[in-house]
């Protein structure tokens, strides 16, 4: 008698979504992907349209061989894989090997409970060819980037270094930043503060000298070089301002008033509640979450 095939990735998932489903059902498992782009060579034809050559990987082939059988005595297909990117890539590679000549569902769900799998039956889909153009798009761009930068680097730096679409942009931020870093010098100037004993007490930085504003941070750029037309005081410069200024009166001419809004922090995450524990409590990452626990 048929009954339909259901395909799941992992055989652990065929066990237990067959003691859902019953003997109505024949579960299998595909052992995750069952094809991709062959080890060697560039397998991309760039000249028509980026087109990939696949092929089954040969750990597979029995695989799809017990699969194939179990077709021939099914009445539908059920393809069960992951719902991302990856999973329906198995599904429709799977519909293309074994290219069945039955009704073929998508069934997805997310969570393995009788309940989920029954609702994943009965509400099927057609498989999202966006989700699998997603996948093969990234398996053609690694291929493409990874396969003739990782022969260079073997060439010219040493064997066995990867690169990748995602690795190697990553490491030139890393480069760009350290370089950024070497190349940094410091600026030297200087500032007034001074401490009023006024009621309330109050702090203030000089601003302006003769009209022209004092230099601070914002104003120089990563080789110490000034971006604006300001005065930089030096130490001796400082000093002088200093005791010229330390018997003088000061008077408040005038007093701004703005109103401001603070929004409240979102909750916290688990990262950003162990950054408040050491620097509000100076505790360790451990004991934030054993506290939190």
């Amino acid at each position: 008698m048929s009954k339909p095939l259901v395909i799941v990735e992992s055989p652990a998932k065929a066990r237990t979504i067959a003691g859902f489903l019953g003997d109505d059902f024949h579960v299998e498992s595909s052992v995750g992907h069952i094809r991709d782009l062959p080890s060697k060579g560039l397998s991309i034809d760039v000249d028509d349209h980026f087109t990939p050559t696949y092929e089954v990987h040969a750990s597979k082939k029995d695989v799809i061989r017990r699969l194939k059988a179990l077709l021939k005595e099914a009445d539908e297909l059920y393809l069960a894989t992951d719902e991302d990117r990856e999973g329906e890539a198995i599904s429709w590679h799977l519909l293309q090997v074994l290219n069945p000549k039955v009704p073929v569902k998508r069934m997805v769900f997310h969570e393995i409970t009788p309940q989920a799998i029954e609702h994943a039956v009965e509400n099927w889909r057609e498989i999202d060819e966006g989700l699998v153009d997603a996948q093969e798009t990234r398996r053609i761009v690694d291929r493409l980037f990874g396969y003739p930068v990782s022969e260079v680097l073997w060439r010219k730096v040493n064997a066995g270094l990867s690169a990748g679409r995602v690795q190697s942009p990553a490491v030139r931020l890393v480069v760009e930043r350290e370089r950024e870093r070497i190349a940094f010098r410091a600026a030297d100037y200087w500032d007034l503060e001074a401490a009023f004993a006024a009621d309330p007490a109050f702090a203030a930085t000089l601003v302006e000298v003769d009209g022209t504003r004092v230099a601070t941070g914002k104003d120089f750029d990563d080789r110490g070089q000034l971006t604006r037309a300001v005065t930089v005081l030096d130490e001796a410069a400082a000093g002088a301002l200093r005791d010229a200024l330390s018997g003088a009166e000061f008077s408040v001419r005038s007093v701004e008033r703005k109103p401001f809004t603070t929004k409240p922090k979102p909750p916290f995450m688990t990262s950003t509640l162990q950054q408040e524990g050491g620097r509000k409590l100076r505790m360790s990452s451990a004991q934030v979450m054993r506290v939190a626990q």
